[in-house]
């Protein structure tokens, strides 16, 4: 077709110029009073369509949250290798979640583990957003982090 309203024909007359022009008759909106539709190629829209899906599949990047695990006896050189390990993630444009865990009587020093992750926050200020500050969670001291736009 070139594109033009034939206006409010009847289903019968409708099937007929779409078999006229070697095309399919596709119900565009059928709520609508008398319902749309349309005389196209309904194979190579269907078609468009999934090319489309796939382009915009191809754009989005998919954020993953990695986790970087601690504990408040964890030593200076450990920390700083974790750290690198969380920068690296950063890089690669992820989430990740820094968990300090608890264990028995340690719960009672929360203190510790916070100022350490004050550190961590401080030593990480220029390379990410801070999306939850050191929050108690149980047994567990979540702060998450995600990388500079």
């Amino acid at each position: 077709m070139d594109g033009n309203q034939l206006g409010v024909i009847s289903l019968t007359d409708a099937l007929a110029e779409a078999t006229k022009a070697g095309l399919d008759l596709v119900e565009v909106s059928p709520t609508a009073a008398p319902p749309v539709c349309r005389i196209m190629d309904y194979g190579k829209f269907r078609y468009q369509q999934s090319k489309k899906v796939q382009v915009s599949k191809k754009s989005q990047t998919v954020i993953q949250v990695k986790e970087i695990r601690l504990r408040p006896k964890t030593e200076e050189h450990d920390l700083e290798t974790k750290i690198k390990h969380v920068r690296k993630f950063l890089e690669q444009h992820n989430k990740v979640k820094i968990s300090m865990m608890f264990r028995g009587r340690e719960i009672a020093y929360t203190e510790i583990g916070r100022k350490i992750m004050e550190g961590i926050k401080e030593t990480l200020a220029d390379d990410c957003i801070i999306d939850q500050h050191p929050k108690l969670e149980g047994r567990n001291m979540i702060m998450i982090v995600s990388p500079k736009k």
